[in-house]
């Protein structure tokens, strides 16, 4: 029986590995020049949190926060870790030991509607992206990222697994 302190640390893993795994997706898309999302435009939002903003019309036209990179990096890695708790307390523990990809490509998927309803929205892009030059471009792009998510999710817990299992056997 795993402590809590294991559980929690392998389901910390687990949404840092799929946030990394998204992560390099995006830096593949980068460099075959498609756009993608610039973290200090969500420290950015966060940072004018504290302030009781909440919302933009535009965040790029916002007032610049200071370290708004290092916030938004933090906050998408957050993130992360609380959709791999979400992935978690739906399918439960047990599943981190025998991983499989449907579950985790289902709720990669369906986090998509935190950007489409809460993120997008308030920076000033409209719901889905409705409000930006290209909205089912924009929204195919984010199914994706959160497709490759949820790919993450599954890959992250596959690899934590038998890294756990090789270390138990040894």
């Amino acid at each position: 029986m795993n402590s809590l302190l294991e559980n929690v640390a392998r389901v910390a893993a687990i949404g840092v590995g799929a946030t990394a795994t998204m992560d390099l997706w995006l830096l593949l898309l980068q460099r075959l020049g498609v756009p993608t999302l610039n973290f200090a435009m969500i420290g950015r939002w966060v940072g004018h949190w504290r302030s009781g903003v909440f919302a933009h019309d535009a965040i790029a036209a916002a007032r610049p926060v200071r370290g708004e990179l290092a916030i938004g990096w933090l906050i998408h890695y957050a993130t992360g870790i609380a959709f791999a708790t979400l992935l978690i307390s739906v399918v439960g523990m047990a599943w981190t030991e025998a991983p499989t990809a449907a579950p985790a490509l289902g709720i990669g998927l369906v986090t998509v509607l935190a950007p489409w309803l809460v993120m997008q929205p308030a920076m000033g892009a409209g719901i889905a992206s409705a409000r930006t030059k290209s909205p089912a471009q924009n929204r195919v792009r984010s199914l994706a990222n959160h497709a490759i998510f949820g790919l993450g999710l599954y890959l992250a817990a596959f690899v934590i697994a038998h890294a756990i299992t090789l270390f138990n056997t040894h």
